[in-house]
């Protein structure tokens, strides 16, 4: 399994327009080399370069098998992010050091039919036995 974005490559800058400089958008993903028996998928946005530990940006899951995730919106069902939020948290880290961004999809083998609310934890453990493939994408932001 694959995870691209138009907007960037792995391993390169995330545009101004996905950060709180610009629209405050997620990126579109495209999700190639989905595994047949996939039923959904589950997203984690994440900052593991953050002051304070691990910034979760980005709680998606139940996602529809289509193989996008389009530019501002979300498919599927949104948890909690660190900012104690219920959507994309753009990136913002403090002026100054590059951070990493991580986007992580699973293809799961199950609709997880969580309810509303769930962290990032929750959804790591009601993922488990139910991942069939991963793939992640990486991108860099520097204020």
């Amino acid at each position: 399994m694959r995870l691209l974005s138009p907007a960037f490559k792995d391993g390169q800058a995330i545009p101004d327009k996905f950060t709180c400089r610009g629209e405050d958008v997620n990126p579109e993903l495209i999700i190639e080399d989905i595994p047949k028996a996939a039923k959904s998928l589950a997203l984690i946005f994440d900052d593991p370069d953050a002051l304070g530990g691990i910034f979760v940006h980005w709680v998606l899951y139940d996602v529809p098998v289509t193989g996008r995730i389009e530019e501002d919106s979300a498919h599927g069902k949104q948890g909690i992010n660190t900012a104690g939020r219920v959507d994309y948290v753009s990136p913002c880290p403090p002026p100054g050091k590059i951070h990493r961004y991580t986007f992580k999809i699973y293809a799961l083998d199950a609709m997880l039919n969580l309810k509303a609310g769930i962290t990032k934890a929750d959804l790591e453990n009601a993922m488990r036995g139910h991942i069939l493939d991963q793939a992640e994408l990486v991108g860099l932001y520097q204020r």
